[in-house]
């Protein structure tokens, strides 16, 4: 009888807290399953969300980058890419950004300018070298087959100018500057002044920002008629547009091109912000 009393005692018990889990829930015994449905539901619409997304980001990130195969696909072999790591999309980014200080501007476009040349001098032919070391060791290293000269296009390639000091100390530096015609719009040189031997030398030409291509076609221009041949010449460019490069390339194919980054949209602002006219 005892324990008959007790097993009605439990059952009870038992039901009394189910009913009670089901006032919690706010649902009844197959709230569970409503509630797994949901969860699924939500699921399935947060997969639905990043898919939606997810070409967009794709297509963001196939715009503002290629890869060193697509480059040489595309453009030849002669057109390299700055290799891109964090650090160089983030420096691409702080310059891109509106609201970069100016003196932060400068801090990280000179960062980027230093791997620019830096990745620049390793494109210039070397030849074996060996030197004695003061142990008396012999060392088989490499040095520069030839001189060496930087050109850079005023305004915005003088930027550039500190960052190749920095590099090579005693580096001597030539100038173009080069307008465009008020009326016509057509580039026109209105200065140059180079070294006399510019023609023996291997010339570094620093223009950071490529949109059309125009400005470059008529320095090059400018350095063949120094006697400077095609396949001697560097471009260290930061920013280039696909249309620039397509332009470049085509009318001089010899000409080796080193730049950070292709993208449609170049910051223009560049040299008004660098030089503090923004």
């Amino acid at each position: 009888m005892l324990a008959k009393q007790s097993w009605q005692i439990n059952f009870h018990f038992s039901i009394a807290i189910f009913n009670q889990e089901i006032m919690c829930t706010g649902g009844s015994p197959s709230s569970n399953g409503s509630q797994a449905e949901e969860s699924s539901e939500n699921d399935n619409q947060q997969q639905q969300l990043a898919t939606e997304q997810q070409p967009e980001q794709t297509q963001r990130t196939a715009i503002g980058s290629c890869t060193p195969e697509e480059v040489l696909a595309d453009y030849g072999e002669n057109i390299k890419l700055l290799t891109l790591n964090s650090q160089v999309a983030e420096l691409l980014t702080i310059i891109r950004d509106k609201n970069t200080s100016r003196s932060d501007f400068k801090f990280y476009a000179d960062r980027l300018i230093r791997l620019v040349i830096e990745e620049s001098l390793n494109q210039l032919p070397y030849t074996d070298c060996d030197v004695e070391t003061p142990t008396g060791a012999i060392y088989e290293g490499l040095k520069y087959r030839s001189g060496n000269c930087g050109v850079s296009i005023i305004r915005s390639g003088e930027a550039m100018e500190q960052g190749l000091r920095d590099c090579c100390r005693s580096i001597r530096i030539g100038k173009i500057l080069v307008e465009s015609d008020a009326n016509t719009h057509e580039a026109r040189v209105v200065y140059a002044r180079f070294p006399d031997d510019i023609g023996s030398r291997q010339v570094l030409l620093m223009y950071p920002i490529m949109s059309t291509g125009n400005t470059v076609l008529k320095a090059v221009n400018v350095l063949r008629e120094h006697g400077v041949p095609e396949k001697c010449i560097i471009l260290s460019n930061l920013f280039c547009t696909p249309a620039a490069a397509r332009t470049v390339v085509t009318a001089f194919p010899k000409m080796k091109i080193l730049t950070s980054e292709l993208h449609p949209v170049a910051p223009n602002h560049f040299g008004q912000k660098y030089f503090d006219n923004f």
